[in-house]
């Protein structure tokens, strides 16, 4: 049995939606907030305004947790078990650990998940341990 190469993430839309006069004024953020006076000309979806966030916007369901730049769906690794779940999913998963790793833990699923063909996404994290610090010195 063949596996599918997924193709990569494609998206409807790249730019975020801006709040509604966040540029003309510092005290309203950029953060989306959806209008709501009587008279909003965004609101009311008059031409040329900036345009609001609604459902046909949203990502294919195929795409919908995929990182864009791989093409891959990300699996949270928290022990070696979770690890024994993508023995021969590589071309569909990328790993990530769990931030409540320990530093030793994290050494030995780094080393198994690159003998099981898989790219860890975090593995730099954490690695600034004692024997490193000695070293730099």
């Amino acid at each position: 049995m063949t596996q599918v190469k997924y193709a990569k993430k494609t998206a409807k839309r790249l730019k975020k939606f801006v709040r509604h006069q966040s540029d003309r004024f510092d005290r309203v953020g950029k953060s989306w907030r959806k209008p709501r006076g009587i008279d909003g000309r965004v609101r009311r979806r008059f031409r040329d305004n900036i345009s609001m966030p609604n459902i046909g916007y949203g990502t294919k369901r195929k795409d919908r947790f995929k990182v864009r730049k791989t093409g891959k769906y990300t699996f949270v690794v928290r022990n070696m078990g979770d690890l024994e779940c993508l023995v021969n999913q590589n071309d569909i998963y990328d790993v990530y650990l769990q931030g409540q790793l320990s530093s030793r833990k994290r050494a030995e699923i780094i080393e198994k998940a690159e003998a099981y063909g898989l790219k860890v996404c975090n593995k730099d994290a954490k690695q600034n341990t004692e024997e490193n610090a000695e070293e730099a010195d």
